[in-house]
């Protein structure tokens, strides 16, 4: 279908239509062996290992997925202490609704309304009071020091001529890169992704620099799943981790090409959904397949991201009946 395009950007066939023919076609294939779709998946990436991946669970929402501009984007729980997916979810999924709790007590119905990707948007501007609040609902859920915290500011949106601004203050790349450093040595704070803007890359090459050997560094607006981008990156030593989203490079085959890339660096891969989703799980056993060891899909509410979790909980049983069930632990 991509030498039939032509084009470099899918522009003649169009990327959402060969995307959704590129996963039916890998499903009716899956299907027509008799295997599991993560096991077909494997197959096409020479993999074995399949991996039940840790979550990234988007728990405060802000920036323009809950209708603010200048201000940070995801503020996501990891259960890095789990010792099974299901464990995992059992943690996150405790913390989520001790959140609930706290945030309904202090700020009433209204801040309990969840946004875009299931997280609450609590009316709380600042960030560091909202690392507060998740720690709080950490602690009270009995998960101190087993579960962490992942940040996906979605740098971009609040990037403007060579300035980051949060709020009302503006940062330089190398103020903004502080600015990470001292979240970072504040609150047990694992992973950030697109912390720097789209095409910032010297402050990535900062970032990474300054922080990549203390929390993984992730590029998604930067990579866009794009092969030749995440290999400028590596080149570079602009990150040590890629989002990976299907809908970005669009089709199946690329997407296992970009994930390679990204295992033959020894780079985290981060399979993950997007703000707008369906309740079509194929990213849960695309995640598995290949052995990515981490997966981003929103809050642990509503349909469209549970069904992920679901699924990747299906997988889980059935690869516990086979003896065969691995569950990743990237970060400690």
């Amino acid at each position: 279908m991509v030498d039939a395009d032509g084009t470099e950007n899918k522009g003649n066939l169009g990327a959402n239509g060969i995307v959704a023919v590129s996963m039916a076609v890998a499903r009716a294939s899956a299907a027509e062996k008799g295997m599991p779709l993560y096991e077909y998946l494997g197959l096409l990436g020479s993999n074995k290992d399949f991996i039940l991946p840790m979550p990234q669970l988007n728990v405060i929402n802000g920036g323009k997925h809950a209708g603010m501009e200048n201000d940070i984007q995801e503020h996501m729980i990891m259960p890095v202490g789990a010792k099974s997916f299901s464990e995992a979810m059992q943690m996150a999924a405790e913390t989520y609704q001790t959140m609930y709790s706290i945030i309904k007590k202090k700020f009433g119905a209204k801040g309990i309304l969840i946004a875009d990707e299931g997280g609450f948007a609590p009316p709380l501007n600042n960030l560091d009071e909202r690392l507060e609040l998740i720690m709080q609902a950490i602690r009270e859920a009995g998960y101190e020091g087993k579960v962490k915290i992942a940040l996906d500011p979605a740098s971009s949106e609040f990037f403007s001529d060579g300035k980051y601004t949060v709020g009302a203050k503006s940062y330089s790349s190398g103020e903004f890169v502080d600015f990470y450093s001292e979240a970072v040595s504040k609150f047990p704070i694992v992973s950030i992704e697109d912390g720097m803007a789209e095409d910032d890359w010297e402050g990535w090459i900062e970032m990474t620099s300054k922080l990549g050997k203390k929390i993984q560094i992730v590029g998604d607006d930067l990579l866009v799943t794009n092969p030749k981008r995440i290999k400028e990156a590596i080149q570079k030593k602009a990150v040590n981790a890629v989002l990976i989203k299907i809908n970005q490079i669009g089709s199946v085959t690329e997407t296992i090409e970009a994930i390679n890339m990204t295992k033959k660096n020894r780079w985290n891969a981060v399979v993950s959904h997007r703000s707008g989703e369906t309740e079509d799980s194929f990213i849960a056993d695309l995640a598995v397949g290949l052995g990515c060891g981490q997966i981003k899909t929103g809050a642990p509410a509503r349909s469209e991201r549970n069904a992920k979790y679901n699924q990747l909980l299906r997988i889980e049983e059935e690869l516990n009946q086979k003896g065969k069930a691995k569950f990743a632990a990237p970060f400690k």
